[in-house]
């Protein structure tokens, strides 16, 4: 962790999340100490590396205000997107900031905003808004086997039609925290913030087999829409084809600016994957359901292969 805190502390401390590569500077000692934890699995790369997709800072405040309530600030390739944080807050902070620099800048992807994890090279697409337990599942299937390419960005490279990995530690948000504690013992489980700006959070280190993909793509096999429900039995319905379109194409940061280039992409992943909402109360069975559901999808790929229909 030295060798981080100097890199970190001359600017020149480099990390590889697979569809980024981000150039960090901070002096803040928890904050290094949590990259740390959370990102210990990583690929650092070598001091005099030079390219970066973003450059980031996250220094203390200054002047008064820094001794009465000490801060944490933001700044990414000269912007400040945020207000400052409290100091013990610098984690979050710089997830957050990472999350918003990828979404404004990466537009040579389309940016789906969904959880991707992958079977071998099968890759889930799980879109859903905040609160649907996106994340929880997203965690548990991680702990369960799956590798994870992220839990916020469905990056879906137009050219090849493949995800790419933009890997970074899952957001658990208030009672999702004890719940993936009590998923796994397998489970590396950063501080908790208390009181933050989306509620109580801790992040969820990806574990050995996701940093291991981190370059590996995968090809879209499988749309789901989920939504937790406390009780709920599991309940998998399939959805139309332009209903589908539409959910992932608009629960999406960048669609809207990339035009035709993201029209086609978003319809090839319809057509190429069967997409399903799919209601649950409980995370093994809904990861049991989705494990069915890839093998349906693998043995029809097999039969449209061998020119049978489906």
């Amino acid at each position: 962790m030295h060798a981080l805190s100097r890199q970190a502390d001359r600017g020149r401390l480099y990390l590889d999340q697979g569809a980024a590569r981000l150039r960090i500077r901070s002096s803040v000692k928890g904050f290094i100490r949590n990259l740390h934890l959370l990102y210990g699995a990583f690929p650092y790369l070598p001091a005099d590396t030079g390219f970066a997709d973003h450059h980031v800072e996250l220094r203390r405040g200054r002047r008064l205000r820094a001794l009465i309530r000490p801060q944490s600030r933001f700044r990414t390739d000269g912007q400040e997107p945020f207000e400052p944080f409290p100091l013990h807050g610098a984690l979050p902070l710089f997830e957050w900031g990472i999350n918003w620099s990828f979404a404004q800048r990466a537009n040579q992807y389309i940016l789906l905003h969904s959880g991707v994890l992958a079977r071998a090279d099968q890759a889930v697409i799980m879109a859903a808004p905040p609160g649907s337990g996106k994340s929880t599942l997203a965690a548990a299937m991680m702990l369960s086997g799956f590798r994870l390419l992220s839990d916020e960005f469905g990056v879906l490279d137009p050219n090849s039609g493949q995800l790419l990995p933009m890997l970074k530690p899952v957001a658990l948000k208030n009672q999702s925290v004890d719940v993936i504690r009590a998923f796994s013992d397998q489970a590396v489980i950063g501080p908790l913030f208390i009181g933050t700006r989306k509620g109580d959070v801790a992040h969820l280190a990806p574990n050995e087999t996701s940093t291991d993909g981190l370059h590996r793509p995968a090809r879209p096999a499988l749309v789901i829409f989920p939504a937790f429900e406390a009780g709920a039995t599991l309940d998998c319905r399939l959805m139309a084809g332009e209903d589908a379109f539409a959910h992932l194409a608009f629960n999406s940061f960048n669609y809207h600016l990339l035009g035709p280039i993201g029209f086609h992409a978003v319809a090839d992943v319809i057509a190429a994957c069967p997409a399903y909402r799919l209601r649950f109360g409980q995370l093994e069975a809904a990861i049991e359901q989705i494990r069915s559901l890839l093998d349906e999808a693998d043995r029809n790929t097999q039969r449209a292969a061998q020119g049978h229909p489906k």
